[in-house]
C-alpha cells in the first residue's frame, strides 16, 4: 500500500514530520517498506534555458548547447536529444549529480573531443517516467534557476507500507489516518459523507439472482445514473497522487473510482449508459462465457464465477474487472456508478482461476466495510459531479446491507494477562474508542465491546488486546525474566531434536557451507523427482503454479540454489539447509532433516582454484564427510552404522551411499546426483549432495550423570599395523574394517584404509585393499608375540568373514 504525505494529511490533522509519521506507521503494525523522497532525490536538478544549440563538430546526432543555469555564464553541454533546441526550457544536472534512471553519478567529459559540463535530462533519466526519446520540454515561463521538483511539485513524499490480511481497513488512507490518530500524531479528519440528493429515478435496475445459500455472493448491489456529464483528463491534484502511487490516470470518471479506492478502502465501477442494454443481472456465469476484459483479454468462464451482464452479454466480472465493451471513454455523457458488496472467498477463487489480480480484487477478497456501501457511491458521486458535471439520479439498491454488529465481552485485566501490560482503564478505553470500536459500561472490570463494521478480524478479546497493546505500543511491555530458583540447576528447555537442528547447522557452517533457506513448497514434477508428488502433499490453495506440493527433501530447493548462484557468477557453491521435510499428511509423516550440497571446485579442503594446490571437483565423499561431520557432532557413534552402496533413485547408482543402523532404520544418504535428475531440474554438475534425517538417528544413551565422564588416556605406547588383503571386487571396504574392529575389540583402536588397488599381481576380479590398524594397550605394553597373536586374529576374522586372503 501506498499513500503520500499530503493525501494523509487530508485526513489527518497533524504537524508531524515525515520520519515521525513513518516510524509511526510501523509502531501500530503497518510496517513501513520504503519512503521515497523526490524532493530530496532531485534536489540537484534545476530549470535551465538553452541559450543555443550548435551542431557537433566531429558528430551528426550531437549539438553543443549553450545552457543557462540561473548562475554565472551558460554551461556547455552536448546532448543527443531529438528535441534540444535554442530557446527551450529543460532540466539541468551539473557534475557530480546522481542520476537515478542510469544509476550513474554524473562527470565533467569529454563527448566527440567536446567538453560537456552537465546533462540535460528526459524523464526516464530522473527516474519520473519511461519517455526518454527527448529532454522534458518545459513551458516557456518556467523560471530558469529553480528548483525542478518544486517547480513540478515533486515534493510529495510517498510512503510504501506492508499490510498484513487482516488489515483491510488499512487500505484506505482515511484508515491509516484513524490508526495514527489513536497512536497520538494527530487528530482524525473525519468528515461525514454529505447525501447527494437524486434528481429522477434510476432508469437501470440492478436484479440479484441469488437465492437461498447463493445470496451470500452479492448481499447488495448499489446503483445511481449521473447523466450529462463531461468526460475528460482529471485535474492535476487528482493525477498527482494517482502517478505517485503508481497507478496511470486514463480519464476523470475512472480515475474517481481508482481514487475511492484508494482514499477509503471502497473500490467501485462505472458502465457507459449508452453502452448498457436493458437492467444489470448479477448471477453465477454460466459455462463457456466469455467476456473481453479491460486489460484487452478475454476470458472463459464457469458457473463458479459471480458476473454482471445484461442483455448483451456479461459486462463486467464481479468484484474483479469490468468489461471493455461498456467502459467510458471521451465519449461518455451519461455513467452508472455501481458500489456493490461481494463474497471475500468467491472473489479470491475468481481471481486465482482466472490469473486476474486488480485492485478490486485486492480489497473485497479482504473485506471491505459494508456499512460503507452506499455512502462510497455518495462520495463517488460528488466527485463527479464537482469534476465532471452533470445530474444524479436517486440510488437504486438490490439487496440489503448486512448486519455486522457484535459484541464481545472484554474484561480489561485480560490486557495484562495476556502481555504483562498494566494500563490504566481510562487509557484503554480511550484507544478503542479512536479506533472506532463502541465500549459501554463503565462500572466493573468488563465492558461490552462493539467492533466497527471495517474490522471483520476482531471477533474475541484476545483481537481487543492486541488492538490496545499495538496502538499502546509493544515498547511499553517491560522485558521480565522467568523465575529461576538460585539453589538448583535449571532443568533444560531445549527438545533432542531442537538441540540436534542447531548442533547440525553450527557443523556444517564449520564446514565452510552457507546455509540457504528455500520454499517449502515445489513443483509435482520436482517432488516425483524426490520421492513426493502423492496427492495429500498437494497444496489446495498454492502461492504459484510452480510451489504446488511440499517438499518431501530438501535437495531440489537447494540444487536448484546453487545454479541460481552458478548463474550469476559463483560457480563453487557449497550450500546446507536444516529444515522440515513432508511424507505425507499426518504429524508423524513430518521430519526434520539437514542437507548439503557441493558444487564444481567447492570441497571442504580445496575450495576453488588456488595456485597452491591442483584443483580437483568434488565427489562422492565430499558429501560423504559432510554427513559424517554432522553425525560426529550430534554425538551418535558411527560405529555401527553401515554404509550401502547405493542410494535414493534421485542419487548416481555408481557413486553413493546409504546410511542406516541395521536393514530398517535408514538415517541417510550421500553421493553425486543423477544425471537424470539434474537434466529435468535444469542444473548443471558437477554436484553432489547429503541428506540426513535427525529424527531417525537414535537417540542418546540415558547416563547416570549429566557429567561427562573421565577422560582416560593410555600410559603405553600405540602399535600400528598394515594389512593388505586380497577380496574379491565385490566386497565391501567397510566390511573389511567391521572384521578388523571385531577381532579384539580391547586391544583395535582404529582401522582405516589407506589404500586400494587393482593390477598387475592381483587375480582377476579381485582387488587389494591395504588397512592400517591400530592397537593400544591399557594395562602393559605389548610384547612381539602379543602383536602376532592379534594380527593373526584379525587375519582370521577377516578371512572367515570376507573370504580375504593376505596379499604375498
Amino acid at each position: 500500500m501506498k499513500l503520500t504525505l499530503s493525501w494523509l494529511k487530508d485526513h489527518l490533522d497533524t504537524a508531524a514530520p515525515l520520519a515521525t509519521v513513518a516510524e509511526t506507521l510501523t509502531k501500530v503494525g503497518l510496517e513501513v517498506e520504503g519512503v521515497e523522497d523526490k524532493a530530496k532525490q532531485l534536489a540537484a536538478f534545476t530549470v535551465a534555458s538553452v541559450v543555443s544549440a550548435e551542431q557537433h563538430p566531429n558528430a551528426d546526432r550531437l549539438r553543443v548547447c549553450m545552457v543557462d543555469t540561473g548562475e554565472g555564464p551558460p554551461v556547455q553541454v552536448v546532448c543527443g536529444a531529438p528535441n534540444a533546441r535554442a530557446g527551450m526550457k529543460s532540466v539541468f544536472s551539473p557534475p557530480g549529480t546522481y542520476i537515478p534512471g542510469k544509476d550513474i553519478t554524473l562527470g565533467v567529459g569529454s563527448i566527440r573531443g567536446v567538453e560537456s559540463r552537465g546533462m540535460l535530462c528526459s524523464a526516464m533519466e530522473l527516474g519520473l517516467g519511461e519517455e526518454h526519446d527527448g529532454i522534458i520540454d518545459l513551458p516557456a515561463d518556467a523560471p530558469v534557476g529553480m528548483s525542478y521538483a518544486e517547480y513540478a511539485s515533486l515534493g510529495d513524499p510517498v510512503i510504501d507500507f506492508a499490510v498484513t490480511p487482516n488489515r483491510p481497513d488499512a487500505l484506505g488512507v482515511h484508515g491509516v489516518a484513524r490508526d495514527l490518530a489513536a497512536a497520538g500524531l494527530g487528530t482524525l479528519v473525519d468528515r461525514p459523507v454529505q447525501q447527494v440528493r437524486g434528481a429522477f429515478a434510476c432508469p437501470t435496475r440492478a436484479h440479484l439472482e441469488f437465492a437461498g445459500e447463493d445470496k451470500r455472493l452479492a448481499p447488495a448491489f448499489a446503483l445511481r445514473l449521473v447523466r450529462g456529464v463531461r468526460n475528460g483528463p482529471s485535474p492535476e491534484w487528482m493525477q498527482r497522487r494517482l502517478k505517485a502511487i503508481g497507478l496511470r490516470p486514463i480519464n476523470a470518471l475512472v480515475d474517481i473510482t481508482n481514487y475511492v479506492t484508494y482514499d477509503r478502502n471502497r473500490p467501485l465501477h462505472v458502465f457507459d449508459l449508452a453502452k448498457v442494454k436493458g437492467d444489470l443481472v448479477v448471477r453465477r456465469a454460466r459455462d463457456g462465457e466469455e467476456v473481453l476484459a479491460l486489460d484487452g483479454r478475454t476470458y472463459r468462464l464457469d458457473r463458479d464465477m459471480v458476473v454482471i451482464a445484461d442483455d448483451n452479454g456479461v459486462e463486467s466480472i464481479a468484484g474483479i474487472m469490468g468489461g471493455e465493451h461498456s467502459g467510458c471513454d471521451a465519449t461518455t455523457t451519461d455513467v452508472l456508478i455501481e458500489s456493490a458488496l461481494w463474497d471475500p472467498l468467491n472473489i479470491a477463487q475468481t481471481g486465482r482461476r482466472l490469473g486476474i489480480n486488480t485492485d478490486a480484487r485486492y480489497r473485497f477478497e479482504r473485506g471491505v466495510d459494508p456499512q460503507f456501501c452506499v455512502p462510497g457511491l455518495e462520495l463517488a458521486t460528488r466527485l463527479v459531479m464537482d469534476l465532471c458535471g452533470g445530474e444524479p439520479s436517486e440510488i437504486a439498491l438490490a439487496g440489503e446491507i448486512p448486519d455486522t454488529d457484535r459484541i464481545v465481552e472484554f474484561p480489561w485485566r485480560e490486557v495484562k494477562r495476556l502481555t504483562g501490560l498494566d494500563l490504566p482503564v481510562h487509557e484503554m478505553k480511550a484507544i478503542l474508542r479512536q479506533l472506532g470500536f463502541f465500549v459501554s459500561g463503565n462500572e466493573g472490570d468488563t465492558v461490552k465491546v462493539s467492533p466497527p463494521a471495517w474490522r471483520p478480524d476482531v471477533e474475541a478479546k484476545a483481537d481487543l488486546v492486541e488492538e490496545i497493546v499495538r496502538i499502546a505500543g509493544l515498547d511499553r511491555v517491560q522485558a521480565t525474566p522467568f523465575p529461576r530458583d538460585p539453589q538448583t540447576v535449571a532443568a533444560p528447555v531445549l527438545t533432542l531434536i531442537q538441540k540436534r537442528t542447531r548442533t547440525a547447522r553450527r557443523a556444517l557452517a564449520a564446514r565452510g557451507l552457507v546455509e540457504a533457506v528455500t520454499w517449502s513448497f515445489i513443483g509435482k514434477a520436482e517432488a516425483e523427482l524426490f520421492g513426493g508428488g502423492r496427492p495429500e502433499l498437494a497444496l489446495a490453495n498454492p502461492i504459484a503454479a510452480e510451489l504446488s506440493d511440499m517438499r518431501p527433501s530438501l535437495l531440489p530447493g537447494l540444487l536448484k540454489a546453487a545454479q541460481r548462484n552458478a548463474d550469476r557468477g559463483f560457480p563453487d557453491a557449497a550450500l546446507f539447509e536444516v529444515g522440515q521435510v513432508f511424507a505425507g499428511d499426518r504429524p508423524q509423516d513430518q521430519s526434520m532433516a539437514a542437507a548439503a550440497v557441493r558444487r564444481a571446485l567447492a570441497r571442504s579442503d580445496s575450495p576453488g582454484r588456488h595456485w597452491s594446490r591442483p584443483a580437483a571437483p568434488v565427489d562422492a565423499f565430499d558429501a560423504k564427510a559432510d554427513a559424517y561431520a554432522v553425525l560426529e557432532a550430534l554425538g551418535v557413534p558411527t560405529s555401527g552404522l553401515q554404509v550401502s552402496q547405493g542410494g535414493p533413485a534421485w542419487l548416481h547408482p555408481g557413486r553413493s551411499g546409504t546410511l542406516q543402523f541395521g536393514p530398517k532404520l535408514v538415517v541417510g544418504a550421500f553421493g553425486e546426483v543423477h544425471p537424470r535428475v539434474l537434466e529435468a531440474l535444469d542444473v548443471k554438475g558437477p554436484l553432489v549432495a547429503c541428506e540426513l534425517i535427525l529424527d531417525a538417528l537414535p537417540p542418546p544413551k540415558a547416563r547416570p550423570t549429566r557429567m561427562k565422564p573421565k577422560l582416560a588416556l593410555s600410559d603405553f605406547q600405540p602399535v600400528s599395523r598394515d594389512f593388505a588383503f586380497v577380496v574379491p571386487r565385490d566386497v565391501k571396504a567397510a566390511d573389511i574394517l567391521k572384521a578388523v574392529q571385531s577381532a579384539d575389540r580391547q586391544l583395535v583402536a582404529g582401522a582405516d584404509v589407506f589404500d586400494v588397488y587393482e593390477g598387475p599381481g592381483v587375480p582377476e576380479g579381485h582387488k587389494s585393499v591395504a588397512v592400517a590398524v591400530t592397537l593400544q594397550p591399557q594395562e602393559k605394553t605389548l610384547t612381539d608375540a602379543e602383536i602376532d597373536t592379534v594380527a593373526a586374529k584379525i587375519v582370521t576374522e577377516v578371512g572367515k568373514k570376507t573370504g580375504a586372503i593376505l596379499r604375498g
